[in-house]
């Protein structure tokens, strides 16, 4: 076997080796990223001095809400401040704490469906159900569950020899364009994180199907429209998260390295690492009156 270098250092490409376009998208993702943070800091703020709030359907947005923070600053602040090198540690640092983050939200989701459909398939047992022990654990398997899959996942791509090119065709160290860089054979690699990632976002999203199922046929089983609209209008805002992290998240990781484009990978990171975090505060207050509320005491001034 000939002798091979060991890669170092990555080089992200980013979306473009123009300068002026390098210029424009730092300071656009900039002020995305800032209205990232206000909107989930405020979402936090809101929540914890609010005492209306203090309910399990909300006790679950503040661990979201920091989750988005965490996961957009682990993206953006490389792409907007770093100079594009970055090293194999630091690369696997990024990558460990983006999908720990991004799997955290997933399960973090999946017990909002589940407090959901108790809320409006079993109001009389849903205080005793959703408990705040209960609520505490389910967070808590939630964080644990995102470092143990991470963990899978970057050992999974780091095991993989990297000995040049270096050039990772993306904003930030991803499972992909990792893999399609590896000098060695990685469809064992691929295939291991393909099962693994295909039977943890299925299992989430076939549990969250199946609550929404549930709470559709409890729904349907109200006779008068007001009563309705009612229950539906408690899930609307968790409902929209929902289509708009797995319709963009699993565009980019369960799907074969085959088939993998970097310009699609590129966009679909864009939405399910910038955008979702930055939409996910409106989402819950722009058509949440509680929510609405609670900013204004908190922001009198404020455009809520």
């Amino acid at each position: 076997m000939p002798n091979l270098t060991a890669v170092s250092v990555f080089l992200l490409w980013g979306f473009s080796t123009l300068p002026e376009l390098q210029l424009l998208g730092a300071a656009s993702f900039l002020l995305i990223y800032l209205a990232a943070i206000l909107g989930n800091v405020a979402i936090v703020a809101a929540v914890t001095h609010a005492a209306h709030l203090h309910t399990p359907m909300y006790f679950f947005l503040k661990p979201l809400s920091l989750v988005d923070i965490c996961s957009v600053s682990t993206t953006l602040v490389a792409t907007t401040l770093g100079s594009g090198d970055i090293s194999l540690h630091a690369c696997a640092s990024q990558l460990f704490a983006f999908v720990c983050l991004g799997s955290t939200e997933c399960f973090l989701i999946t017990s909002m469906a589940f407090d959901r459909c108790l809320a409006i398939y079993r109001p009389l047992m849903y205080r005793a159900a959703t408990s705040p022990e209960t609520c505490v654990s389910l967070v808590s398997v939630a964080w644990g569950s995102g470092l143990v899959f991470s963990a899978f996942h970057t050992a999974n791509t780091f095991s993989l020899p990297f000995c040049g090119p270096n050039v990772i065709d993306h904003f930030f160290c991803d499972i992909p364009p990792l893999m399609r860089l590896a000098c060695a054979n990685a469809d064992a690699h691929e295939a291991a994180g393909f099962a693994v990632s295909g039977c943890v976002i299925m299992s989430c999203f076939g549990l969250t199907v199946s609550s929404y199922v549930r709470i559709l046929a409890t729904v349907c089983r109200i006779r008068s429209t007001a009563g309705r609209w009612k229950a539906l209008s408690t899930c609307s805002s968790h409902l929209a998260t929902v289509l708009l992290f797995y319709g963009t998240g699993s565009s980019a990781y369960v799907q074969p390295r085959s088939s993998y484009s970097p310009t699609q990978g590129l966009v679909a990171a864009v939405f399910y690492s910038v955008l979702t975090p930055t939409l996910n505060p409106l989402i819950y207050s722009l058509r949440n009156t509680d929510m609405k509320g609670a900013l204004q005491k908190l922001y009198p001034r404020g455009p809520f």
